[in-house]
């Protein structure tokens, strides 16, 4: 009797065990429980410091609110590694698809064998994953944003000597531009009509960095440069700011990307000729459309919002592109201000009243 009680213990533990195990197993996989029916999605970001991704956190914030569903944001603070750690949290805590915009393009790919492991889908966003096994990429013409920065530059100045700034090299998307810059650069340096005094990458696309090498370049130029070819605002400000020191501001062209709201200001105030404007209202609403649809298993939708490929190095990504304006001090109100991405007092507030465009 005494035997048959203690083999029964036995049996009563190993069954313990094994549903422990099952539990367990049930938890990690894909980092939820299957009694965790809301949606979950990570929106993993390299940094929040440019104005543009403070309002697109809102933006995906608002979607998900409407949508009934959890989203969980981290920024790296321009830490590629710290990401890295921060997504294998994410994927650890339980989501269902992962939206990551890239701190550093080239390894990230390692953030895609991290979910991919989870059986979580992953969406680069803005910022291309390359050396991996993406699933889905959501993007503007990066490549198209280069051409119309410097067509926009060529138009007005289309002989002497140019600065060009180019992005953070830790992204890919710098590459997309400066191929896109080429494109339209390249011919008219071969003619001559063009010369570039200094070409340099602005690491982390920094106003800083800009600053220093507009400064070096004018120099070198005994300030007689006609345009800065710069990638975004941020470098466009730190551009402005070294013309601004040598009394260049508004004399020589510059151009940005972006559509900050200090690059806009600078449009109409005459100091800064160009910069893209990139709907981001509508590149949010389609990741986070693409995000919700995937973790909802729905194929059909997910296909539907496909309109290209881009090769990330390993493989043609399907991706979801979005097209882009060019925004000067002639279409400024029929471009950012409609669409309601910028107030028309904030961009006029250096403005004379008596001198701001009807609308």
């Amino acid at each position: 009797m005494k035997k048959k009680m203690i083999n029964l213990s036995v049996m009563l533990l190993v069954i313990a065990v094994l549903l422990i195990g099952c539990v367990q197993q049930e938890s990690t996989q894909g980092g939820k429980t299957s009694n965790d029916n809301k949606i979950v999605v990570g929106f993993s970001l390299g940094t929040i410091k440019e104005e543009r991704w403070q309002r697109e956190i809102e933006m995906a914030k608002k979607f998900a609110k409407e949508h009934n569903f959890e989203l969980v944001v981290q920024s790296a603070e321009e830490d590629a590694s710290k990401q890295v750690k921060q997504v294998e949290n994410m994927v650890t805590q339980g989501i269902d698809v992962l939206i990551i915009s890239a701190q550093d393009s080239e390894s990230a790919g390692a953030v895609v064998d991290i979910a991919h492991r989870a059986g979580v889908p992953v969406i680069a966003y803005d910022r291309l994953v390359r050396n991996g096994d993406l699933d889905y990429y959501v993007t503007f013409d990066t490549v198209k944003v280069g051409e119309l920065q410097a067509q926009g530059l060529v138009q007005k100045y289309p002989k002497g000597n140019y600065i060009w700034l180019l992005g953070g090299p830790e992204d890919f998307n710098a590459y997309l531009l400066k191929e896109g810059q080429e494109k339209v650069l390249k011919p008219l340096i071969q003619k001559g009509d063009i010369k570039i005094v200094t070409q340099q990458w602005c690491k982390g696309w920094s106003p800083e960095e800009a600053l220093k090498h507009t400064e070096n370049g004018l120099t070198a130029a005994n300030n007689n440069v006609v345009a800065v070819l710069a990638s975004n605002d941020n470098t466009a400000g730190g551009a402005v700011q070294a013309l601004e020191a040598q009394g260049l501001a508004g004399k020589v062209g510059v151009s940005g990307q972006d559509a900050d709201l200090a690059a806009v200001q600078r449009i109409v105030e005459g100091k800064q000729t160009m910069t893209i404007y990139k709907p981001i209202k509508v590149l949010n609403q389609k990741v986070m459309e693409l995000a919700y649809a995937l973790a909802k298993g729905e194929k059909e939708k997910v296909n539907s919002m496909v309109n290209g490929k881009v090769n990330n190095g390993t493989k043609d990504v399907p991706s979801v592109v979005v097209d882009v304006v060019n925004v000067t001090k002639e279409n400024v109100v029929d471009t950012v201000i409609k669409d309601g991405f910028h107030k028309i007092e904030d961009v006029y507030k250096n403005i004379p009243k008596n001198e701001w465009p009807k609308q």
